[in-house]
């Protein structure tokens, strides 16, 4: 009989927690002999299961434990036959230990599933080193299996791979940036788990939840995701509460109820804002919002407008919007609406477009419209100089487009601070009206909503409404609201009241503009 190696008896005593990962937990770690995570103590059912250590995980942690390896015998994985994702959501208040399950999670999988593959992220760089992979690293450090695994903390190339398998047995920590999706596809792994984990789900980009989806189809996938519900927006909100939620195991883990949290502080919380105050239900309660209180267009409004029934449009002017491309990754957008109708026509979206190229898609949209009977006014985003081009050629061509500076001035100056802020709050109240939006079910429609509902607002000293600006939207990990600020430049002037010859009689009449093409980007 061939003697096991001490490794390979730890791997094999491992291989008897594949479906039990709480018992890997307590097993794996030093609960009885190192005084640093002594904190919490064991109780209920959880005590008598586990006689011989007195700390442990909290008993929400320990639940969390309990039912993924009851999904994981559920499906039973042979190795051979994939099988359907294992998908947990968790929103939860401030304080509750999620980095440290976050950490218990990627181990347990990294050590009892060889050959498996997994990525992480945060919604900032410094978020996903400084607390989710330094938490990662402390109880990797004090684990049975810290030998057999190389720990990496390196900027950009942080991660935590088997020193015999390190391309094929690994775990890698990327960030969440929409530019930086392609490192979240291809993660493939037949005859093992390939998992993701994300850490302060609200901010990760919708496009990185879309990727991801490509790394669940063979195998034994896994997907969690944490966070606070800062947002009843986006795609943590949908799996949470809203209709992916049936994909889902969700839960809401209110703060109060954590051993390791601060209760006198949350009480003073609730004594000076009240149980159902959105910072109470965020912070605490570890519930969404009611209305986004910073949530410039709400989602239950967006809703409505693309479920509401076309009314009719006939004898009103037709307005395309255009939303100029100002960095990489943007796409210039050219949106058509007619009265109450942004639905019925098609959006067009074009990346790496110079201004010649879209001023002929611009005037060919033009041109095939009025052929259809439809008088045509085109307004045209011409801050910081971006849409110069397009429109200098167009109206060297003899066409009439309006140029709109979303850095100036509005013509509510008691309301808003700048014209941008005027368009998307005129867009606000049509969507409060009857204004009718693609289907959420349709690809642009889905977009739409996100890009609608995730942009905050507050307020100048002077209690005007000012929209959070791109820079921010990008620094919390979103793309730019192209195809939203498009609709938007559609409510830039009230045709009405336009005195410029617009659409086919304005062809050769010469347009007058105050464009200035050093005007700063908004």
């Amino acid at each position: 009989m061939v003697k096991l190696s001490a490794d390979a008896q730890l791997m094999d005593a491992l291989s008897e927690f594949y479906a039990k990962p709480l018992e890997y937990v307590m097993f794996n770690f030093p609960w009885d002999t190192d005084a640093s995570i002594q904190i919490i103590e064991l109780r209920g059912d959880y005590a008598t299961r586990f006689p011989n250590s007195v700390y442990g995980p909290d008993i929400w942690a320990c639940e969390f434990l309990d039912q993924l390896g009851e999904e994981i015998r559920k499906r039973g994985f042979d190795g051979r036959n994939s099988v359907a994702p294992i998908r947990f959501s968790t929103a939860s208040g401030h304080g509750i230990g999620k980095s440290t399950l976050s950490a218990w999670l990627i181990k347990f999988l990294m050590d009892t599933r060889p050959f498996c593959k997994g990525t992480v992220t945060a919604v900032t760089a410094d978020q996903l080193k400084a607390k989710t992979w330094s938490e990662l690293g402390k109880w990797h450090n004090m684990s049975l299996t810290k030998h057999l695994f190389d720990y990496n903390t390196g900027r950009g190339a942080m991660s935590l791979s088997h020193k015999e398998h390190p391309q094929r047995w690994r775990v890698d920590a990327q960030t969440c940036k929409e530019e930086n999706s392609e490192a979240f596809a291809g993660q493939h792994s037949v005859s093992s788990s390939s998992f993701y984990l994300f850490d302060e789900a609200s901010g990760i980009p919708e496009k990185i939840y879309e990727v991801r989806e490509g790394g669940l189809t063979d195998g034994e996938p896994m997907v969690f995701d944490f966070g606070n519900p800062t947002r009843n927006s986006g795609r943590f909100f949908e799996n949470c509460i809203g209709r992916f939620k049936h994909r889902f195991i969700t839960r809401s883990i209110d703060s109060r109820d954590v051993a390791i949290t601060n209760k006198e502080l949350f009480q003073e919380m609730i004594d000076d804002y009240g149980e159902e105050d959105d910072i109470v239900k965020v912070r605490v309660r570890g519930l969404f919002p009611s209305a986004g209180s910073a949530q410039f267009i709400s989602s239950g409004d967006v809703d409505l407008c693309q479920s509401r029934e076309l009314g009719g449009n006939e004898n009103i002017p037709l307005i395309l919007g255009v939303d100029v491309a100002r960095q990489g990754n943007d796409e210039s957008v050219i949106y058509p609406r007619q009265g109450n109708d942004a639905r019925s026509f098609p959006v067009f979206r074009g990346s790496g477009l110079d201004g010649v190229r879209l001023a002929g898609k611009i005037i060919e949209i033009q041109n095939m419209y009025e052929a259809q009977g439809h008088e045509v006014v085109v307004f045209i985003d011409a801050g910081g100089g971006y849409g110069g081009s397009p429109l200098d050629h167009m109206r060297y061509l003899g066409y009439a487009p309006i140029d709109v500076h979303p850095g100036r001035l509005p013509t509510d100056t008691s309301t808003y601070a700048l014209k941008a802020d005027e368009m998307w709050g005129k867009m606000k109240e049509a969507i409060h009206g009857q204004l009718c939006l693609p289907d959420r079910l349709d690809r642009t429609g889905q977009m739409l909503k996100n890009q609608l509902t995730q942009r905050e607002f507050g307020h100048t000293t002077a209690e005007k409404i000012k929209l959070e600006p791109k820079k921010k939207l990008r620094d919390r990990g979103l793309p730019s609201p192209d195809v939203a600020d498009a609709l938007a430049f559609t409510y830039a002037e009230d045709v009405a009241s336009i005195r410029t010859p617009v659409g086919a009689a304005a062809r050769n009449t010469k347009a007058q503009s105050d464009y200035d093409p050093l005007e700063e980007t908004w």
